[in-house]
């Protein structure tokens, strides 16, 4: 027993040894996350006390006498109606997110992969990820001149004589959620599909070619060739953006966002953002995030257990 571990100690070490380039440069990225990810934790019990910046000499000092006072923080936060209000709308915006940014740029690589014309496919996926490269305020001017009374979109509907008059996009909270998928998956589809068309790359062309010699059509090489071969990247990725649901941000919402639509626009991020760092609630504040990252760490553990069990099933 003791030759067969001293066996796996030499093997470990000889494994080590081979990839040490490897690990040389993953070197930096390591202190990196340790320093900017796993230090902060220590913050996070300012969520259990009524922290004050100024109650001692520095940081330290003003973390470790400050009051305890338990779950205090835990109990205002879900008692308090803008909470629970800017919880549903970070849970409704990433569905709408999901649906769209998740399962668009699969579409779109499949579509891509058949295109035969390579000047055209090439062509159409650099147009397609320029949006990318764009930031959100100029993203969010220019739908919010198209989608104006008088812009282009509602002049096109007025003209095919699909509406009555100039509908308010900006101007209905319900349109807000379905209206942030949108425009978040034209700006991000192209550079998605780019890990997707790397993926379908890899495959074997011969698999195509004794699909061809069985009859296959491309709907049934895309089904039982495609699709297969690179769901595991599918899978990878589905749970990576169920673990980030509640990641939404508030840079999208708060620059498309106006006051007629805040019911719908107000994000978590945002909601810590001004009720915490803004009125010098930190304590407030870091308990909001600890909520968000529990549950996000707890969807991510669901998903991951989930996508095990229901692989073999889909494909």
């Amino acid at each position: 027993m003791a030759r067969v571990k001293i066996e796996k100690k030499k093997i470990t070490w000889k494994l080590l040894w081979k990839q040490r380039t490897l690990m040389l440069m993953s070197f930096p990225f390591l202190i990196w996350l340790v320093i900017f990810a796993y230090i902060p934790l220590g913050g996070w019990i300012m969520a259990f006390q009524n922290y004050k910046p100024m109650a001692g000499t520095g940081f330290v000092d003003s973390i470790m006498g400050a009051e305890f006072v338990g779950l205090a923080h835990f109990q205002r936060l879900f008692s308090d109606q803008q909470f629970i209000n800017a919880f549903r709308n970070t849970v409704g915006q990433s569905v709408f997110l999901l649906a769209f940014g998740f399962t668009a740029p699969i579409a779109f690589a499949l579509i891509l992969n058949e295109i035969r014309h390579l000047r055209f496919k090439k062509i159409s996926q650099t147009i397609s990820y320029l949006p990318y490269f764009v930031s959100w305020v100029v993203t969010t001017s220019i739908v919010t001149m198209m989608l104006a009374h008088d812009g282009a979109v509602n002049s096109l509907l007025l003209r095919l004589g699909l509406v009555g008059s100039s509908v308010s996009f900006l101007g209905v909270a319900e349109y807000f959620w379905p209206l942030l998928g949108v425009t978040d998956t034209w700006k991000n589809v192209g550079w998605n599909a780019i890990i997707y068309l790397a993926a379908i790359a890899s495959i074997d062309p011969t698999l195509y070619e004794a699909a061809e010699v069985d009859g296959a059509g491309r709907w049934r090489k895309i089904w039982h060739i495609t699709l297969p071969s690179i769901k595991t990247i599918i899978i990878v990725l589905l749970v990576l953006n169920i673990g980030q649901i509640l990641n939404v941000g508030f840079e999208r919402q708060k620059l498309l966002g106006n006051p007629m639509i805040q019911e719908r626009s107000v994000t978590i991020d945002q909601y810590a953002l001004e009720y915490g760092l803004g009125m010098a609630r930190f304590s407030y504040g870091t308990a909001v995030g600890i909520v968000k990252s529990v549950i996000s760490l707890t969807l991510l553990v669901i998903a991951n257990w989930g996508a095990r069990r229901v692989e073999a099933a889909v494909f």
